[in-house]
């Protein structure tokens, strides 16, 4: 009975990692995801080409810290953007998988004053592929410091779409 009871209470402690392993699957801890972006985006009353790159990585099932760089060019003035990030994948669910997250941003900005800001970001990923997902989402920026004169706005809420390769 004892042996029963000990191998009961062994299978307990070492099954559920390897499930929620399984369960988490791509969004599992030391899972990474890269990421490039690109488009088109406004700024200053101009259009710009926006090119991007970036990487998730998987600290816990579900929650990652990211680095990501976009260069908007094209138009004057020319800027760059890099940005930490945290985000919490809610990988239990079957279809889709709901997000939420949080950063800071850091804008160089070609001859004005750098601009930093924060915000929040909340979507689904929809799996794409075996190792592939893609993002569908709405972002909310703030920028501190902000000068209304120099800047239109010193808040922003836009659309997202990604595209993540899983590693």
């Amino acid at each position: 009975m004892r042996v029963l009871l000990a191998l009961a209470i062994a299978a307990g402690t070492v099954s559920p990692p390897a499930l929620a392993q399984q369960v988490a699957g791509a969004f599992s801890q030391g899972r990474t995801h890269l990421y490039v972006s690109g488009g088109a985006g406004s700024a200053f009353g101009e259009s710009y080409v926006v090119i991007g790159a970036g990487v998730d990585y998987f600290l816990l099932d579900g929650l990652s810290a990211g680095l990501a760089f976009e260069s908007w060019s094209g138009a004057d003035p020319g800027f760059t953007k890099i940005t930490p990030s945290v985000r919490y994948v809610f990988y239990g669910m079957q279809a889709v998988k709901p997000y939420v997250g949080a950063f800071y941003r850091r804008t160089d900005i070609d001859g004005l004053p750098s601009l930093d800001s924060t915000g929040g970001r909340a979507g689904v990923f929809v799996q794409a592929g075996r190792n592939a997902y893609l993002g569908f989402g709405v972002t909310y920026e703030s920028y501190l410091d902000c000068q209304p004169s120099v800047y239109a706005d010193c808040d922003s809420t836009y659309p997202e779409l990604s595209f993540a390769v899983v590693f």
